[in-house]
This record gives structure tokens, C-alpha cells and sequence, in this order.
């Protein structure tokens, strides 16, 4: 396929930024602490993930809804064409976003139902935080992420993109966690990345 077909900010530069490759960094690192022998990557994006896992021994395979971007299924998170427990970890990583909030629950109960146990998902979240760094010799750095004990969130206009974030009006975390957990997941971790806060991952268990 004529890379020229592809959608062109996914190639960009711009795009990815020294802080997105560290989102990229925490999506393997959350994968192979994991010990997958089958992976499912839903959005593949610019195949950065799936490229480094395969490379590095898993059985990866990846599905999307958009052809151009050469996943080995094309199909919707709505609708997973796997079996059920098909995958050791799911992964799906900005993309529930650009399905509206009343798919979400639907969306999470197709990652679940194809995961034997894991799933990771990462979601972009603008709620007001504060980073602090401290490097000090002989002393191992702190870097700390503090969310504002404040934020008031905004509304969200409809971008073409992103019909909801973290941290605009009516979708604040509480109510992203009291719907994972509805789906019947147990909330492992979450966190926001250090270098990009805007992304936040979930790593999930299956109760």
C-alpha cells in the first residue's frame, strides 16, 4: 500500500512529538509486563506498538476500522470479530474517544470479552495538574504529576475528533472509573504520563 494513502497526520512530525513517544514507551512497557503470548492492539495508529511487540517475540495482531492503516482485521471495537478469551491482553489506546460516551460500556465489554484477563487502555485527560521535577545528587529523581484539588472543567466542542476528555463537564475521572468497574474490571493502576499528561492509562483486570 502506497504510504501516500494513509492518513497523513499519523506520519507527521508534529504529530509525534518527544511526549507522544513516551505515551508509546508506557503502551509497551504496560504490554510486556504483562507476558502476553497473544496480543490484541485495537487502533493501530502508526504501528510504532505492534511493530516493537512483534519484534520482540509476541504474537501480535492488530484491528481498526480505517483500511488505510494496513491492520490485519478491519472491524469496530463495537463489534470485535475474535471469540471470546481469543487474547492473553488487550490493548486500546486513544481511541474510546472518538466514539460517543454512550458506546463507551459497549466498547469496554467487547475489550473484555476477547481478553482471557488484561486489558490496557489509554484516554486523553485535560484535567488541570501541576508537574514537579526534582533531581538532587545522590538522590533518585522525583517527578510528580499533582491534579488540581480545583479543576473545574470546560465544555468540550465537537472537534471532528474527540467527543469527550477527562476533565470536561460531566466527564470527570470518578465517573470513568465508576464505569470501568461496571464492566466488571478491577483498576489495577492508572496514572497520567509524566512527559505527556495529557494521555492517561488504565491497566485493567478482569474480575
Amino acid at each position: 500500500m502506497d504510504m501516500l494513502a494513509k492518513p497523513v497526520h499519523y506520519y507527521r512530525h508534529s504529530y509525534d512529538s518527544k511526549g507522544r513517544f513516551s505515551s508509546y514507551w508506557h503502551q509497551i512497557d504496560e504490554a510486556v509486563s504483562l507476558t502476553p503470548s497473544h496480543f490484541l492492539e485495537v487502533g493501530i495508529g502508526n504501528g510504532f506498538v505492534s511493530k516493537y511487540l512483534k519484534a520482540n517475540g509476541i504474537d501480535v495482531k492488530t484491528l481498526d476500522i480505517d483500511y488505510r492503516l494496513s491492520p490485519d482485521i478491519i472491524g469496530s471495537v463495537l463489534a470485535i470479530p475474535f471469540p471470546n478469551e481469543a487474547f492473553d491482553v488487550v490493548s486500546c489506546c486513544e481511541v474510546l474517544e472518538h466514539l460517543p460516551y454512550s458506546e463507551f460500556k459497549n466498547a469496554l465489554t467487547e475489550l473484555a470479552r476477547v481478553s482471557q484477563k488484561f486489558v490496557i487502555i489509554s484516554l486523553p485527560d485535560v484535567t488541570t495538574s501541576y508537574r514537579f521535577n526534582i533531581e538532587l545528587p545522590r538522590l533518585k529523581p522525583i517527578k510528580k504529576l499533582v491534579a488540581h484539588p480545583f479543576h473545574r472543567g470546560s465544555q468540550h466542542p465537537w472537534d471532528s475528533e474527540h467527543y469527550w476528555e477527562i476533565g470536561i463537564i460531566s466527564y470527570y475521572l470518578k465517573r470513568i472509573i465508576k464505569d470501568l468497574r461496571s464492566c466488571g474490571f478491577d483498576i489495577i493502576k492508572t496514572y497520567r504520563v509524566f512527559e505527556f499528561r495529557y494521555h492517561r492509562f488504565f491497566s485493567l483486570k478482569k474480575i
